[in-house]
């Protein structure tokens, strides 16, 4: 099985870092590596926001064809259907997932995730492949101010 991890990266810094995600993928491995670095420590706590676990328990209880078994304290999650197998484990700033293929993951929790927040990015350590879970959301804002004529 193959691991992963997510984190929930604040708005403001994942627009930013939208297609910079090269960027974003070496902070949090260097910070992986280098826990000891308070300036790490502080910038990672800067940019991620915790997991609420109840509110995330809640989206993936709201997948109708899964199956999901937890300890009591929803750290460690079991979803599966037919053909998939995730375990979780949920952490105050990332979620640990265990799956075979990303296509089990895109089956069984991607949507709850994309329901729950859309700025959240995933990383492979072991193959190095990393990405945002969303595609990026662009609204677009009028200026009161203007006038436009046909």
């Amino acid at each position: 099985m193959k691991e992963y991890k997510i984190y929930w990266i604040k708005e403001e810094f994942a627009k930013h870092y939208y297609y910079k995600s090269d960027i974003l993928y070496r902070f949090l491995r260097e910070f992986h590596n280098k826990q000891y670095r308070v300036d790490l420590v502080s910038q990672f706590n800067f940019i991620t926001e915790s997991f609420p676990k109840d509110l995330l328990m809640f989206q993936l209880l709201r997948q109708p064809k899964n199956k999901l078994q937890s300890d009591h304290t929803f750290d460690k999650i079991e979803l599966e259907n037919k053909h998939s197998f995730i375990s979780l484990h949920i952490e105050e700033k990332q979620i640990k997932f265990r799956c075979e293929t990303l296509q089990d993951a895109e089956t069984l929790l991607f949507p709850a995730l994309r329901r729950f927040h859309p700025y959240l990015f995933i990383i492979d350590d072991y193959y190095e492949n990393y990405g945002w879970i969303s595609p990026v959301r662009t609204s677009v804002g009028y200026n009161n101010e203007q006038v436009l004529y046909s």
